[in-house]
C-alpha cells in the first residue's frame, strides 16, 4: 500500500521508494526518510496540496505525488 492510503497517525515501516524521483529520495534520506523507517501520516492539505508526514519528531511536508509513492507496510 502507498502512504496516502495509510489513516492518520498510525505507524507504517517504509518499503520501498523507488517510484520516487532521485532528487526527492535523496532529500529524503537526508532527513532520516529511507527503507526501513518507521513514519506516519500526519496531515493531508484539501484540494491536492501536501502531506506532513512525521518521523522521529519531526514533521516534513511532502508534496501528494511523491507520499503517493512511497510504499508501507503496516507495524
Amino acid at each position: 500500500m502507498t502512504l496516502l492510503e495509510t489513516s492518520f497517525g498510525s505507524n507504517v515501516k517504509v518499503m520501498n521508494l523507488d517510484n520516487v524521483h532521485a532528487l526527492v529520495r535523496r532529500r529524503l534520506g537526508d532527513l532520516g526518510v529511507m527503507e526501513g523507517s518507521v513514519i506516519s501520516l500526519r496531515k493531508a492539505m484539501p484540494f491536492g496540496g501536501p502531506c506532513t508526514i512525521e518521523i522521529k519528531g519531526q514533521w516534513i511536508a511532502i508534496r501528494r505525488k511523491d507520499a503517493g509513492s512511497i510504499l508501507v507496510e503496516a507495524v
